[in-house]
């Protein structure tokens, strides 16, 4: 008699329908849901090369509807893709001050992936997470300087000093418009370098010692000074037609420039940020004597380097040159390794050098 139940149950489960499937389904995923729901709000502690524990919170919703939709987009593809076809999600923009509604058909689900901060704020930024802002060194000798000893040094010292006449010239003493001009330039050597690196390492199949990485992040620091500076300066057209005309002169030009020497590359990266960290001493010097308003800090600043709330201008400026003096050394560094006649992957690269 018992073996008679058990196989009329095990046949009834094996030819149950849809629908009873689906009841257990969604039983088994709402247990699951409520597991991790108790853990995923709880906050998460992620470590920074600061030294700094970031505090932030992932909302539980965004799992949750993943599990629920789970089950349903396997056992009915065809309808998935149906209505895969209308749906739509809303996620911020860039700034979070609004919504964009974007098709969802890819199960991407954005919107209901909540960060916030520490306090318990929503975190506005998508451009970077939390664990990716950080606490300058405000402690880094900017006196230091590269004194040519060969022909390689002479040659990246006397094409920054060239570079500079032109700059000088158009801008003279508006430190805002320079630095966003500086900034534009800034963000290319990091890439190309990173890019360059990258393929040479996929095609000898050899690691990199950590560079690819770094240069990438150097070239998206420097674009955060950029978005940082937009905030505060607002460009005019022409300003900005030379913005394009200079990235892409620039680009090739230094393309060119690694490809043929590495070594040279990465001294002229080094002379261009001791110009900038002069650039940004005289920029707070004339906010110092009042030429230049000590206006409030933007948003993304006060996020991006963990400023205080009250921070201004001078602040903002401040830990961009700190980040600029990093950005020397690294590449210094770099040319150095090179000039020795090794590789940079039989270097480390600086880890955390923020």
């Amino acid at each position: 008699m018992s073996q008679l139940v058990a196989r009329t149950a095990l046949r009834a489960l094996l030819l149950c329908g849809g629908r009873t499937c689906n009841m257990l389904v969604r039983s088994v995923s709402s247990a699951s849901v409520i597991k991790i729901r108790d853990e995923i709000t709880k906050p998460m502690q992620i470590h920074d090369w600061c030294g700094v524990f970031g505090g932030f919170n992932i909302g539980a919703k965004h799992v949750q509807g993943n599990l629920n939709l789970k089950w349903r987009e396997m056992s009915s593809a065809s309808a998935m893709e149906k209505k895969g076809e209308n749906s739509t999600v809303k996620i911020k923009d860039q700034n979070g001050g609004g919504s964009v509604a974007v098709p969802s058909y890819w199960g991407i689900e954005t919107a209901k992936m909540k960060v916030t901060r520490r306090d318990g704020s929503d975190w506005p930024w998508n451009c970077f997470m939390p664990w990716e802002s950080y606490q300058a060194n405000l402690s880094i000798d900017l006196k230091k300087h590269h004194v040519p000893k060969n022909v390689v040094d002479k040659i990246a010292y006397v094409t920054v000093k060239l570079l500079r006449i032109p700059t000088d010239i158009f801008f003279q003493r508006r430190y805002g418009c320079r630095a966003m001009m500086l900034e534009t330039v800034a963000a290319v050597p990091g890439m190309v370098g990173g890019m360059l690196l990258h393929l040479k390492s996929i095609r000898k199949f050899e690691h990199s010692g950590g560079w690819i990485k770094a240069l990438l992040e150097e070239a998206e620091n420097e674009r955060m000074h950029l978005m940082t500076m937009m905030e505060l300066v607002k460009p005019k057209w022409y300003e900005r037609l030379l913005v394009m005309l200079v990235q892409g002169v620039f680009f090739n030009s230094f393309l060119v420039c690694y490809v043929i020497s590495p070594r040279l590359a990465h001294r002229i990266v080094g002379y261009l940020e001791e110009e900038a960290i002069h650039s940004y001493t005289e920029f707070l010097k004339d906010i110092d004597d009042g030429k230049i308003e000590d206006v409030a800090a933007p948003a993304i600043a006060i996020d991006y380097w963990r400023l205080p709330k009250d921070a201004t201008l001078k602040d903002v400026v401040t830990v961009i040159r700190a980040d600029e003096a990093h950005h020397r050394d690294v590449n210094h560094f770099a040319s150095d390794i090179r000039n020795q006649g090794k590789e940079l992957r039989e270097a480390a690269a600086p880890i955390g050098y923020h």
